[in-house]
């Protein structure tokens, strides 16, 4: 009889088909999750988290373009843009329509009138053809522009604004 096989404690002995039991845990408090979006106040929508639409360098498009968002337009359009947001009509591009936009960027071409944008930018080589109405006004070198111009009046009261015109050695005539 061997002393020594009774001191060790007995192993258990495993099946290898036994799979094992999966883990429960209980925490005593519930997992904390993000608050519902029904109780955040409503979020106003800023410049920055409004999307931007393109019409690509190959497409022409004819119809109307309302609502909020900016356009960058790369390709050719031929209808009225009323957004609630900026429009940036690219080099090459070509805009045949009446603009109501935050700011409007010219590079390309835009044929009809700009009415009551904050702030209009003519970059070298964007052609206007067509009136203007804005809050400012920057002109580069090498843009053209014909039509009547209106900027730095402030609506409401019809009082001088100080918004001005910063022009480049171009031409606006």
């Amino acid at each position: 009889m061997a002393i020594w096989k009774e001191q060790t404690a007995p192993k258990k002995e495993m099946s290898p088909i036994a799979s094992p039991e999966p883990v429960v845990r209980k925490d005593p408090e519930p997992p904390r999750s993000a608050p519902s979006p029904s109780f955040e106040p409503p979020r106003r929508t800023t410049e920055r988290d409004m999307k931007e639409s393109l019409i690509a360098a190959e497409l022409t498009i004819e119809g109307k373009i309302e609502g909020s968002g900016h356009i960058r337009i790369a390709g050719r359009f031929k209808g009225d843009v009323n957004v609630q947001g900026n429009l940036s009509i690219e080099a090459g591009a070509k805009l045949t329509g009446a603009v109501r936009a935050n700011t409007v960027t010219v590079g390309g071409e835009l044929e009809g009138n700009i009415d009551a944008a904050s702030r209009v930018e003519l970059l070298e080589g964007g052609v206007l053809n067509g009136d203007l109405k804005a809050g400012s006004l920057t002109v580069a070198a090498g843009s053209r522009m014909r039509g009547q111009v209106e900027f730095g009046w402030e609506e409401r009261s019809g009082a001088a604004h100080k918004s001005g015109l910063t022009m480049g050695s171009g031409s606006a005539a």
